[in-house]
């Protein structure tokens, strides 16, 4: 299978860690030789619920026996889009109470700019340095991170860039401003979250100049920091929010939220503002419906900060110089990029599944599925302590 992979499937990197998946349950992913391999990843902050969570998967179960794909998105009434959006609605503050479903965080994000771009009639995007938002031409453009995005210019035009917490660069944002898009918490840059007061800033000079606010919470969203989304923690309330990721427990979903008002412009002038085939599919809807349910109606969130705490206690070593972020959205910042390498390589040659993040080569991700136990934080940390014992010796 391994030389199959290889020649037919494309590859992003040159040197992928090449696992031949089994199967996965819980917080465990297991080879085909038979090795479980914890997991502190979770598909990259995607199965929020961990492996095969059994309520999402009766969910699928009992969908697929009734349908599956019948038209595409917007046309027809199918129950489980209908629930999912009424029930995120109730659990969001005005003005977000309209969704459109997608099939990725980076698909929500060019319905996201193309929304602000029809509801203000303005084009410039400002986004952040060192910001990630997907990886499609739109998303692209508003990386901030050259490097990434040099071999397939020319991009989308009238695109700006702040520095993520600087203040005083948001003078930048002008009556020419269609939106601004932020991470609530900057991911690929290594999981910094807003400083002194600056989100709420970034919307007060959103709302001089009346251009809109969008935040990107495709990875802290759906109970990773401990509420639904991190913009709870700070009096700041985007014009449209954008999601994926976790929603739907590792299955593929995107969504943008914003004023039924503002949604509404993409059904005319043109027609068809944004159209896609598979976005609210009925399996995945259900799937994500069980997994809001599950994270909002059981103790996920609050137990979030509390394992937060244990990780932060028992991840004490010399090469950690810092642990970041909120939550079970953690990043180790190692003395350097060659630790932070050597630990993920060797840990998951013990069982431990750590990863990279994409701009600070120092990180290091912990992002494990919420429902993860102490013990098995507990011996997820003893490993990584162990392998940091190793280096260079």
């Amino acid at each position: 299978m391994k030389e199959d992979f290889f020649k037919y499937q494309a590859q992003t990197t040159p040197h992928p860690l090449a696992m031949e998946v089994s199967h996965a349950t819980g917080s465990y992913i297991y080879d085909t030789k038979g090795n479980a391999h914890l997991d502190f990843v979770a598909g990259v902050s995607a199965c929020s619920l961990g492996h095969c969570h059994p309520k999402v998967v009766a969910a699928v179960q009992e969908q697929a026996a009734k349908y599956m794909h019948v038209m595409v998105y917007g046309e027809y009434i199918q129950k489980p889009a209908v629930d999912y959006a009424k029930h995120l609605s109730n659990l969001l503050p005005a003005p977000l109470e309209t969704t459109y479903l997608v099939n990725s965080g980076t698909e929500a994000m060019e319905g996201a700019i193309k929304l602000a771009k029809r509801a203000t009639g303005r084009s410039q995007i400002i986004a952040a340095h060192k910001a990630y938002h997907g990886s499609t031409m739109g998303s692209l453009s508003i990386m901030g991170f050259e490097d990434r995005k040099r071999a397939f210019r020319p991009l989308m035009p009238d695109v700006d860039f702040i520095t993520f917490n600087i203040t005083e660069e948001l003078e930048r944002i002008t009556k020419k401003t269609a939106a601004v898009v932020l991470e609530t918490i900057q991911g690929g840059a290594g999981f910094i979250l807003p400083a002194n007061g600056y989100l709420e800033l970034v919307k007060k000079r959103c709302n001089e100049v009346g251009a809109l606010l969008i935040l990107d919470e495709i990875q802290p969203g759906f109970g990773r920091t401990g509420k639904l989304f991190a913009f709870e923690y700070y009096q700041c309330v985007p014009d449209i929010l954008v999601m994926g990721k976790g929603m739907a427990s590792g299955l593929p979903i995107g969504a943008f939220t914003a004023s039924k008002k503002m949604m509404d412009k993409l059904q005319e002038q043109p027609k068809l503002g944004h159209i896609t085939t598979f976005g609210g599919n009925a399996l995945i809807a259900s799937a994500a419906l069980a997994t809001l349910k599950e994270i909002t109606q059981s103790t996920l969130m609050p137990d979030t900060l509390e394992k937060e705490k244990l990780f932060r206690k028992l991840l004490k070593h010399r090469y950690i110089k810092e642990v970041r972020g909120k939550g079970l959205m953690l990043a180790l910042i190692m003395e350097n990029s060659s630790v932070a390498d050597y630990l993920i390589l060797n840990c998951a040659n013990r069982g431990l599944i750590l990863f990279w993040l994409l701009f600070e080569p120092k990180a290091i991700r912990v992002t494990p599925p919420l429902p993860i136990s102490k013990g098995e934080i507990e011996e997820g940390c003893r490993i990584i302590l162990q392998v940091l014992d190793s280096y260079a010796q």
